[in-house]
């Protein structure tokens, strides 16, 4: 039986994560858990566990570089992609192929839990530049990052990850 190296930035070998091994952010009110990054995978996945409040929503956006996934494991949210409004709730997955216009919103009374993955990998980094690690592997409270604070980041940074703002987020369903 081999030995698994458990974090590892070392290309080319196995990458193992028992729960709550890794780092942690927290970003946009989130919990960003993370699982492979793009150093750890020559950059061809980014991998983390998220869990993110209800209504929390991104605006319309672009990824200019990477593909993302979702598989959702608990709770619900709207998510748009091009012109169509996908209602998506635990068990279902989405795929979206770069430079597709995209939002989502979490929907429901309580947090989404999903797997979110990105083909190359290094857009999770974002959210590290942005966020701040998190004190605990929960979702921030008072203790997490200023939101005006986080906003002016993302508008600095964001560019530099290939995301472009192309409109505003899911209205709030009333």
């Amino acid at each position: 039986m081999g030995t698994a190296q458990t974090s590892s930035d070392r290309v080319g070998e196995v990458l193992v994560r028992a729960p709550g091994d890794g780092p942690a952010t927290w970003a946009m009110g989130s919990l960003f858990e993370r699982l492979a990054s793009a150093a750890e995978t020559d950059g061809a996945l980014g991998v983390s566990l998220v869990t993110q409040p209800p209504g929390v929503a991104t605006p319309l956006h672009v990824h200019t570089r990477e593909a993302e996934a979702f598989f959702l494991l608990d709770g619900t949210m709207n998510y748009q992609a091009g012109d169509t409004l996908y209602r998506l709730s635990a068990g279902y997955f989405i795929y979206l192929p770069k430079g597709v216009p995209h939002a989502f919103r979490i929907t429901g009374t309580s947090p989404v839990r999903f797997l979110g993955l990105t083909v190359p990998g290094g857009l999770m980094d974002l959210y590290d530049e942005v966020g701040m690690p998190a004190a605990e592997r929960r979702l921030p409270g008072r203790d997490g990052p200023p939101v005006e604070e986080e906003i002016r980041r993302w508008n600095e940074v964001s560019p530099r990850y290939g995301l472009r703002v192309v409109g505003p987020p899911i209205p709030s369903e009333t």
